[in-house]
């Protein structure tokens, strides 16, 4: 007989070769590694909300959230990398110069290397979804001679989400993310399968939805929605002679980031307990693109996911309801 169904708190991340679930006491990861086996850990993680009550306050819990998750996913994603044999692959491939760096520099060399890549990361982000939106803005409101000002905000947001369609769809084609997308399907459907009541098996699992409102695909598609809004007032009390400066505008746009991220993240958190119209409506694009960054697993890719779910999970389904 299924078990009682109940909202869980527990999240995940689709990794190389495995899933990392994060429950309410801590995180596991499920990982294949070359020999077929499943390397299952279990891992302590101790938020700054569990430490300070500060960081659990609505808005604040949001940004603190996205940024241990980033940093969580990246340690995760290397981790499997080593775990999955990836690493080894790599160390094969590399050339002379890039085989003298890793001997000379070790582990100092992949801080380096992180550093750059965050630093490189978030500024062809600026640019891909701040900068470039308000270029184009700026190019289709000239040749309407400024009849297009009062849609700014509308018009930015809709060619952030363009962009961001069209760069999902194309990364999508790659076929180690095509894999990589297999296991986040694997993840949600789990989860699913687990709030559904059923137990925790390939055929179970198999028949449950690949498609989840607390993703983090949906959290970057609100995210996307709310900058329209958020964009728009900002728009309405900021002189013209600023908005032009497409430069100028990108930089008066950053520090919205957080308040629009912090936003997005109490949606997601909401949509997690409740079902209602507000929540179907605005959960669906971010279910759309879903069709989009997950596929469907194979039973080798499930039973990941079941034994990272199974590692997190409580005695008590209770305990990691969400709050």
């Amino acid at each position: 007989m299924p078990k009682k169904t109940h909202k869980t708190s527990v999240g995940g991340q689709a990794l190389i070769e495995g899933i990392m679930m994060r429950g309410p006491k801590g995180m596991a990861t499920a990982v294949r590694k070359p020999d077929g086996e499943i390397l299952t850990e279990y891992h302590d993680v101790i938020s700054l909300g569990a430490k300070y009550k500060f960081f659990r306050l609505p808005l604040i819990r949001g940004i603190v959230g996205f940024i241990e998750s980033m940093i969580m996913g990246y340690r995760c994603l290397s981790y499997s990398a080593e775990v999955s044999g990836m690493e080894e692959i790599e160390e094969a491939e590399m050339s002379k110069f890039e085989k003298w760096l890793d001997e000379k520099l070790g582990d100092k060399l992949m801080n380096v290397i992180m550093v750059i890549a965050s630093i490189l990361g978030f500024a062809l982000a600026a640019f891909i979804f701040l900068f470039l939106p308000n270029l184009i803005f700026k190019g289709l409101n000239d040749l309407t001679n400024k009849a297009l000002e009062p849609f700014r905000g509308a018009i930015e947001g809709t060619l952030k989400i363009i962009i961001f369609v069209v760069y999902m769809v194309l990364i999508s084609q790659m076929k180690d993310i095509k894999r990589v997308f297999m296991y986040h399907g694997a993840e949600h459907k789990t989860i699913c399968c687990y709030e559904s009541g059923r137990e925790l098996t390939v055929a179970n699992v198999n028949q449950c939805s690949r498609f989840h409102p607390r993703c983090g695909t949906s959290f970057m598609f609100v995210m996307l929605i709310l900058s329209i809004f958020v964009v728009t007032i900002l728009s309405i009390f900021t002189p013209k002679e600023l908005k032009d400066n497409p430069v100028l505008w990108t930089f008066i746009k950053l520090p919205l980031i957080p308040i629009i991220m912090a936003l997005g993240y109490e949606f997601i958190r909401y949509a997690g307990r409740h079902d209602n119209i507000l929540v179907k409506i605005l959960s669906a694009p971010g279910l759309w693109m879903q069709r989009i960054t997950t596929r469907e697993p194979t039973d080798d890719i499930i039973e990941c996911g079941i034994a990272a779910f199974e590692a997190v999970i409580t005695d008590n389904p209770e305990d990691d309801e969400i709050k």
